[in-house]
C-alpha cells in the first residue's frame, strides 16, 4: 500500500485546502473524508456544494461517480462471501481504487475462501487513516499555502490510477476494454453530472463481456492463446496416467 499511499497524500491534502476555501467549516471537510472516504466523489461534492446546487444534484452525480464501486465489489464477492456480515460492512467501507487494486492482486493467486480478510483489512485501513492525515494536513496548513491546488499536485492521483490499471492489461480483452472506456470518457467528457463515467463504464464493460464469451474450441475472439507451459504439463500428466493404467483397461472399457 505504500506507492498507494504516497500518491493519495497530496490529493488529500488538497482537498483539505480547497475545504478551507470554500463555503464549508474545517470540521466539515474532515467529517465528509470520515464518512465518506472517497477522494472523488469529495471533490465533486464540495464543488456542487460552493455552486449551491440542490441536494438532489448532489446525490445523484456522486452516486454516479461512485458506481465503480459496484464492480469492485463484484470482483471481490466471491473471496470475501463466506465472512460474517460485520466484515462484509467494514471491508465494504474501506473499499477504495487503491485497495481494490492491492486485495485483489492478493486474492486472485488462491482459490476463494483459502484467504482470510485481514490483507484486505490492512490495506484499508493504511489508507483510511493516511486519507484522514493528508486531510488534516490541508485544513491545518491550506491556508499558509493558498494556490497549493495549482502546483500541479493532483497529478499524483493520476499517477496512481496508471499504477493502477497498467498492470491489469495482461491480455487482449483487458487492453480492448480499457481503451474503449478512455475513448468513450474523453468523447463524452462534456456531458453534465459526470454521466460521461458512466457511459465510459458501460462501454468498457461491453466490450469486456464480448470478449470473454466462450467461444468455440478452435478459438476465437477473445480468447487466449493457450500456455504453452501448461499445455506440455498436461500432455505429460496425460501419459504418465496412460503409462500406469492397468493393462486390461481396455477391456473394461469395451464391457
Amino acid at each position: 500500500m505504500i506507492p498507494m499511499v504516497v500518491g493519495g497524500a497530496p490529493f488529500g491534502v488538497i482537498f483539505g485546502t480547497l475545504v478551507t476555501t470554500g463555503p464549508l467549516h474545517p470540521w466539515h471537510g474532515q467529517l465528509m473524508s470520515l464518512a465518506v472516504f472517497a477522494g472523488s466523489a469529495q471533490f465533486i461534492a464540495l464543488g456542487l456544494v460552493a455552486a449551491h446546487a440542490s441536494f438532489a444534484v448532489l446525490w445523484a452525480t456522486t452516486f454516479i461517480v461512485n458506481l465503480r464501486h459496484v464492480l469492485y465489489s463484484a470482483t471481490l464477492a466471491p473471496y470475501v462471501a463466506r465472512l460474517p456480515v460485520r466484515w462484509r460492512l467494514a471491508l465494504g467501507g474501506l473499499l477504495t481504487d487503491e485497495v481494490f487494486a492491492v486485495a485483489y492482486a492478493h486474492y486472485r493467486h488462491a482459490p476463494p475462501g483459502k484467504i482470510g480478510p485481514h490483507y484486505f483489512l490492512g490495506s484499508g485501513l493504511a489508507m483510511y487513516f493516511s486519507w484522514q492525515l493528508a486531510t488534516l494536513a490541508g485544513l491545518l496548513f491550506g491556508a499558509a499555502f493558498p494556490r497549493l491546488q495549482s502546483l500541479g499536485l493532483d497529478f499524483a492521483m493520476a499517477a496512481t490510477f496508471i499504477a493502477i490499471v497498467v498492470p491489469q492489461l495482461v491480455s487482449l480483452r483487458y487492453i480492448a476494454s480499457a481503451a474503449t472506456a478512455g475513448v468513450v470518457a474523453l468523447a463524452c467528457a462534456g456531458l453534465p453530472y459526470k454521466l460521461g463515467l458512466l457511459a465510459a463504464v458501460a462501454a468498457g464493460v461491453a466490450v469486456g463481456v464480448v470478449l470473454s464469451r466462450p467461444w468455440a474450441a478452435s478459438g476465437g475472439p477473445g480468447q487466449q492463446p493457450a500456455d504453452p507451459v501448461k499445455r506440455r504439463r498436461e500432455h505429460a500428466d496425460s501419459a504418465r496416467r496412460s503409462a500406469d493404467a492397468p493393462a486390461d483397461r481396455t477391456v473394461e472399457t469395451a464391457s
